[in-house]
């Protein structure tokens, strides 16, 4: 059995005295009764203890794509296994830089586009004064063409010509 390092000398004397009281009432190492005494590590410790985190692993592109070469290299069984546990990363990873680099050479092949980029803010500006712009016009025609129709039933009304209105059908 395995055992843990001990955070603080509160804890190794509580580990050690549970190990002799293990060895003096016969019990098997790995098994504890229930009456056997629990080692007690007080609040005061555990809480001022830091704890250091693990470092996030960072592959460069040029590791990555290192990797990847190496791992479609494996012929043979398990050496993909081998390469994985030796650069300390997970099959899922693999897979994934995979995709990325797929994606990345796809990209690299599409075409580019010559000249200066495009000014979005720029465009969408002036869509807007256009489409502005194409409203007030449209807004002055219907408002003549609303005029227009005015005039003309008040001359009808005026001459004594009536609409020729279709007859409405009952249902």
């Amino acid at each position: 059995m395995q055992k843990r390092q001990p955070s603080s000398k509160a804890s190794v004397q509580a580990l050690h005295s549970l190990d002799q009281t293990r060895n003096t009432t016969g019990t098997a190492q790995g098994a504890r009764r229930a009456t056997e005494a629990v080692p007690v590590v007080s609040a005061h410790h555990a809480s001022t203890e830091v704890v250091a985190r693990t470092k996030r692993r960072f592959k460069s592109n040029a590791e990555k794509r290192r990797i990847v070469a190496e791992a479609d290299a494996c012929t043979l069984p398990g050496e993909v296994g081998l390469l994985l546990r030796r650069e300390g990363i997970y099959s899922s990873n693999l897979s994934n830089w995979r995709q990325q680099l797929r994606a990345a050479d796809q990209a690299a092949l599409e075409e580019k586009k010559r000249g200066p980029k495009p000014n979005l803010e720029l465009a969408q500006a002036r869509r807007v004064e256009t489409l502005t712009r194409e409203k007030l016009n449209l807004q002055k025609q219907l408002d003549r063409a609303l005029l227009i129709i005015e005039v003309q039933k008040k001359v009808s009304m005026l001459i004594g010509l009536t609409l020729d209105t279709p007859p409405q059908e009952s249902t």
